[in-house]
């Protein structure tokens, strides 16, 4: 699923970042306490208070953009440069500590402080950006130490490991939000649904009922006007009992959609669950559907009866729509098509094959005819 957050949305990994920014502040004051304890073994102590002081300028710059609310606000590119600059802070140690302090247990300049950067990272960009980070700034601290021993791999471990869980529960609770706010949108929809429903049993479908009852008793024009006003009724009672079709912008349910198709001529089959698809997957296939049964409705003849048949099958969805027409005659579609009628073969055909996907046509002298149109649920095209 995508993950969108509006310009004033809390990101739902708010205490993450927050709990990055504490470390910092923490780690930066240990920091201090090193260049405290150990000013007079180091080659330049100035240079020591300098980088110091970087750190301290640079530990509030990052305070201030992880401390926003929304995500827009803690730029991709800033994580990036908060990893080259304390890098670069950490690589000055060469210079500061002497060889003795290089190759033994003492901390470099930076100390622990570079473990806000992982953790920065995995919190932005997910698991694989904080791994990487903390891969870069083991290296970084390998050359620092210029050597590779237990220690520099364990710090190496450590880092990599803590982007790993930092990223791994920010994408989590960033999921689990979306989730949330799908249910609860869903829901409000379903009370507003329902709310509408009791109102329009009350009034609208009465009435319609009424009439189809009504104009049935007269016969005549009158019966005509109650078959309408039945599948009017019909239609409506699908749109008020039908749960909502939009989950988000990027995704509608097909189940849903196709459900209001439903007409006294027209039955629709489909799975008890949503069969959620890309919004765009899904109007494609409905105007393919509504392509195929106003052919029903033109050429089958007024008694003709269509049904639609949704089946989920994990990675493509295949929808049939079948009718009890007479068929199509042998030639017809490529004569009409020649003729410059292309329903068929660019608003059916063609959108299948854009999504695609696969349609295929049985049919016969009096035995109707039925359209299966299979796509994935990517709606990608398939590589061949």
């Amino acid at each position: 699923m995508s993950r969108r957050f509006g310009p004033t949305a809390v990101e739902p990994a708010t205490p993450l970042w927050w709990g990055g920014i504490g470390l910092r502040i923490l780690t930066w004051l240990f920091a201090l306490g090193a260049v405290i304890v150990h000013e007079e073994d180091y080659q330049r102590p100035a240079l020591a208070w300098i980088v110091l002081g970087g750190m301290a300028v640079w530990t509030v710059l990052t305070s201030l953009v992880y401390s926003r609310e929304a995500l827009r606000w803690r730029w991709s590119w800033f994580v990036v440069l908060d990893l080259v600059i304390t890098c670069g802070l950490m690589l000055t140690s060469p210079w500061i500590l002497d060889s003795a302090q290089l190759h033994s247990l003492d901390p470099l300049i930076t100390t622990v402080w570079v473990a806000g950067v992982p953790i920065a990272a995995g919190t932005r960009f997910g698991g694989i950006g904080g791994v990487a980070a903390g891969a870069v700034v083991g290296a970084a601290t390998a050359v620092a130490r210029q050597a590779f021993t237990l220690d520099v791999a364990r710090d190496g471990v450590l880092l990599i490991v803590s982007g790993l869980l930092i990223g791994m529960s920010a994408t989590t609770a960033r999921k689990s939000a979306a989730a949330l706010a799908r249910a609860w949108r869903k829901e409000s929809a379903n009370a507003e649904r329902e709310r509408l429903a009791r109102s329009i049993h009350d009034s609208v479908l009465q009435v319609l009922a009424r009439v189809r009852r009504r104009g049935a008793e007269l016969g005549g024009e009158a019966a005509e006007l109650a078959e309408l006003a039945g599948e009017q009724e019909i239609a409506l009672r699908a749109l008020v009992t039908t749960e909502p079709t939009g989950i988000d912008d990027d995704v509608r349910d097909l189940r849903g959609a196709l459900q209001l198709l439903a007409s006294s001529k027209v039955q629709v089959a489909a799975p008890a669950g949503d069969v959620l698809l890309p919004a765009a997957v899904t109007e494609a296939l409905i105007a393919v559907v509504r392509e195929a049964l106003s052919n029903v409705d033109k050429h089958a003849g007024p008694a003709a009866r269509a049904w639609v048949l949704l089946e989920d099958l994990g990675a493509d969805v295949v929808i049939t729509v079948r009718d009890d027409g007479p068929g199509i005659p042998e030639g017809r579609l490529e004569t009409a098509e020649t003729q410059g009628h292309l329903g068929v073969a660019r608003s059916m055909r063609g959108r299948v094959a854009e999504l695609g996907g696969t349609i295929s046509l049985d049919t016969g002298p009096d035995r109707g005819t039925e359209w299966e149109i299979r796509v994935p649920k990517t709606g990608s095209r398939r590589r061949r």
